[in-house]
């Protein structure tokens, strides 16, 4: 026998392809390099990050919202000092301990009229995607589809779990719900079911867009009659550059077809790692048993997080109480912030490229009624060699496209985030990107 302590015995690698095949999927890779080139240039001015502006931030903030939220539980709820201990430092309710405020807020903000316990507080969004497509997709035929380009987040969490997706391409206004009609049937002549849609209605990461109210109403009626259930993601609805604020799909769902999921990383702070999910839908068992579905997700929330950082709710829960679960207009200082930065955004591109001089080098961008995000179309393969150059050369940063899409699309475009620079920043790094296309479009072609 061999002796394993032996100093030649070497321990055995284990082989890739003995491991997950979403570990060789290659937006995985993106995403890492993504990061490694942020981290290796840090002097760059970064248009990649979609997170949230740090200026509001303020520490003494913190605990002054945990102890607003243990005044409501002692004062407005009546709570013992021994329950509100035991409700912080223990592990706490599955679904989460906070799903009241959230429901006051979503009525307030969306007008989504739910019970709290439809409602399933989740550790940040990404948690819910992964708990709504593990409890909805049961069939190998099972197929997800998605708004092309899409969040990377989502189809991610699909390839974890082997569910089948397929993109469906998106317009200027978001996808239209005729080619999602078109998508479903193209699915079940393959033989699978088109079980849900995911799509974020408004300022859609990665390209802004955002879909008409009659769009939605249509959305809607299609999924009805072909009894497709809507994912949908709404980080970014506050954040309005343009035009009235558009309602949510669950707003305007009468027939439960939405499971609406949603944060507090864009709208409060990303650090407590507090999202949700309203599921009220009903399960009917084998005997008949009628059960919420947001009881079918806590189950599985119970065999992965088992339960969201108390101290986290906490913290966003007095952030609640003290805006009288007003979230929106708590939030009117960061909408005007973002909506200059917008603003400042798309006049810096037009500044540097006047009309004729982007028919001259064959560049466009699009412009979003608000949000985070635009994408620009250039005549070169915004790649990641193009990404590194940029970086390292001029000192600007930005995200290629090609990584949000599922057909082969976005080879020539890179998307431009606003929300983490000023507005100095964005000036000075449109100058940079500005540059960098010129002298990128100036090279001859390989």
């Amino acid at each position: 026998m061999d002796d394993l302590t032996a100093p030649s015995a070497r321990p055995r690698p284990l082989a890739l392809g003995d491991l997950h095949a979403s570990l060789t999927d290659p937006v995985l890779d993106a995403m890492n390099f993504l990061n490694e080139v942020v981290a290796r240039f840090p002097e760059a001015l970064s248009f990649a990050p979609g997170r949230p502006s740090e200026g509001s931030f303020e520490v003494a903030d913190l605990p002054r919202y945990l102890r607003s939220y243990t005044d409501y539980l002692e004062h407005e709820l009546g709570w013992p000092q021994d329950r509100v201990r035991t409700q912080l430092f223990q592990y706490g309710r599955t679904n989460g301990i906070i799903n009241e405020l959230i429901a006051r807020t979503l009525a307030n903000d969306e007008q989504i009229h739910v019970s709290p316990e439809s409602v399933v507080v989740t550790t940040g969004c990404q948690e819910a995607m992964l708990l709504t497509l593990r409890a909805l997709f049961a069939r190998p035929e099972d197929t997800l589809l998605v708004s092309s380009p899409c969040y990377v987040g989502v189809t991610g969490a699909a390839r974890l779990l082997d569910i089948a997706v397929r993109p469906v391409p998106e317009g200027a206004e978001g996808p239209d719900p005729e080619a999602v009609l078109a998508a479903v049937r193209r699915t079940r002549e393959e033989g699978r079911r088109p079980r849900a849609l995911y799509v974020v209605p408004d300022f859609a990461n990665p390209s802004g867009t955002s879909m008409p109210v009659a769009a939605r109403e249509r959305l809607l009626e299609l999924a009805e009659a072909e009894d497709l259930l809507v994912m949908e993601d709404d980080p970014y609805g506050f954040f309005v550059r343009a035009g009235p604020a558009r309602p949510t799909l669950k707003a305007l769902d009468r027939r439960q077809r939405v499971l609406h999921l949603g944060s507090f990383a864009k709208t409060a702070l990303p650090g407590a790692r507090v999202g949700y999910i309203v599921a009220d839908q009903t399960v009917i068992g084998p005997s008949g048993e009628r059960v919420p579905l947001s009881e079918q997700l806590s189950k599985l929330k119970s065999m992965t997080t088992v339960n969201t950082s108390a101290l986290g709710q906490a913290v966003i829960g007095g952030l609640l109480v003290e805006s009288g679960c007003r979230l929106r207009e708590a939030n009117a200082e960061a909408v005007s912030h973002y909506r200059n930065n917008l603003g400042t955004l798309l006049r810096e591109l037009d500044r540097h490229f006047p009309a004729e001089r982007r028919r001259e080098l064959g560049i466009s961008w699009n412009e979003p009624d608000g949000g985070f995000f635009l994408v620009v179309d250039v005549p070169f393969p915004a790649d990641t060699k193009a990404l590194e150059h940029s970086a390292r050369t001029f000192g600007v940063l930005w995200t290629p496209m090609r990584d949000f899409h599922l057909d082969g699309g976005g080879t020539h475009q890179l998307r431009l985030s606003c929300s983490a620079l000023t507005p100095d920043g964005i000036a000075e790094g449109v100058g940079r990107l500005a540059r960098f296309i010129e002298a990128r479009t100036a090279e001859p072609a390989p």
